[in-house]
């Protein structure tokens, strides 16, 4: 990556030498690290011990089915920031059906229990080691993923079972 600032080199300098593969891709002048899904714990725990990227923005998924030409299913994508220098930096790492299975970071960002909930609840990427993985969106007797894009845009006649709730009752 070529323009980097100097704190986003050092950012980069220290996980290239910590990880041999990791990739690197910059969007919009920010570094962003492509990792394999079993190293992405440690490569979140260096970002945050050592590069002291205290501050996890957001935790999001996006579903690459029958994207153009993508091998894997899920994209997970934690947005990190460096609260001292403004650093930003993005961590991606990728899953796939049938078992979407990603490590829990709540042990380093206590913020991750809200975020990663709420991926398991919309798209279904199970946290292992998550210490209240339940849905926080939907009701508990849903039992789909409506943010995977093969959810039926209309769904699957699940609403019927769910009480009205009506503005004077909330």
């Amino acid at each position: 990556m070529t323009n980097a600032r100097p704190t986003e080199q050092t950012t980069i300098d220290t996980l290239k030498n910590s990880f041999g593969n990791v990739e690197f891709r910059a969007y919009r002048g920010r570094p962003q690290a492509i990792v394999p899904v079993g190293i992405v714990h440690d490569v979140l725990t260096i970002l945050k011990d050592q590069l002291s990227f205290n501050f996890l923005v957001d935790v999001t998924c996006v579903d690459y089915l029958q994207y153009r030409d993508a091998t894997n299913r899920f994209g997970l994508v934690y947005l990190l920031a460096n609260t001292e220098t403004g650093e930003r930096a993005t961590v991606r790492t990728f899953v796939n059906d049938p078992d979407p299975t990603v490590p829990t970071v709540v042990d380093l960002w206590e913020g991750a229990n809200w975020l990663e909930r709420e991926v398991w609840d919309l798209v279904g990427i199970h946290f292992t080691g998550h210490p209240d993985l339940r849905r926080i969106v939907l009701p508990e007797a849903f039992t789909s993923h409506p943010l995977r894009k093969d959810y039926p845009l209309q769904g699957r006649g699940e609403r019927h079972n769910h009480p009205v709730i009506t503005r004077a009752e909330g």
